[in-house]
C-alpha cells in the first residue's frame, strides 16, 4: 500500500467518524429539545380591537418570537435530515472503500468523499445558526 493510498483511507476513515459525531449530536440535542417543558399555550387576542401603542409592541415582540421558533424548528428539521444523509453516504463510502482494490479507488469513491464533505459543510454551517 502506497503512502497516498494510507492517507485517503485515513481522510476517508477520519470523515466518516466526524459525520458520525455530528449525526449522534443531532440525536443528542434532538432528545434534549424533548425533554425541556414546553410553555402553555398563549391565550387568544382578540381581533376586534384596535390594540394600544403598548400593546402593539408586545404583539410585534410576539410575533417575532413565533417568526424565530418557527425558523429554528425548520432549522432543527434540516439539519436532522443532513445528518441522517451524511451517515447514509458515510456507511456507502465506507463499503465502497471495502471493496475497492488496495492499489486503486474508485472515481465514485473520491466523488462520494467530496460529496459528504459538502454537506458536512452545510450542517455545519446550520449549526451556527443565523448570522
Amino acid at each position: 500500500m502506497t503512502v497516498c493510498e494510507v492517507l485517503v483511507r485515513s481522510r476517508i476513515s477520519a470523515w466518516i467518524v466526524f459525520f458520525v459525531c455530528v449525526y449522534f449530536f443531532s440525536v443528542f440535542a434532538e432528545h434534549a429539545s424533548a425533554q425541556r417543558q414546553t410553555q402553555p399555550p398563549l391565550p387568544p387576542t382578540r381581533t376586534d380591537a384596535a390594540p394600544p401603542n403598548g400593546d402593539e409592541n408586545d404583539a410585534q415582540a410576539r410575533i417575532a418570537s413565533e417568526l424565530a421558533k418557527k425558523a429554528a424548528k425548520e432549522r432543527i428539521a434540516a439539519l436532522k435530515s443532513d445528518t441522517n444523509r451524511l451517515l447514509k453516504l458515510s456507511v456507502e463510502l465506507k463499503q465502497s472503500v471495502d471493496k475497492s482494490d488496495e492499489n486503486v479507488l474508485s472515481v465514485d469513491v473520491i466523488k462520494k468523499a467530496e460529496e459528504i464533505e459538502r454537506l458536512a459543510r452545510s450542517v455545519k454551517e446550520k449549526m451556527k445558526g443565523p448570522s
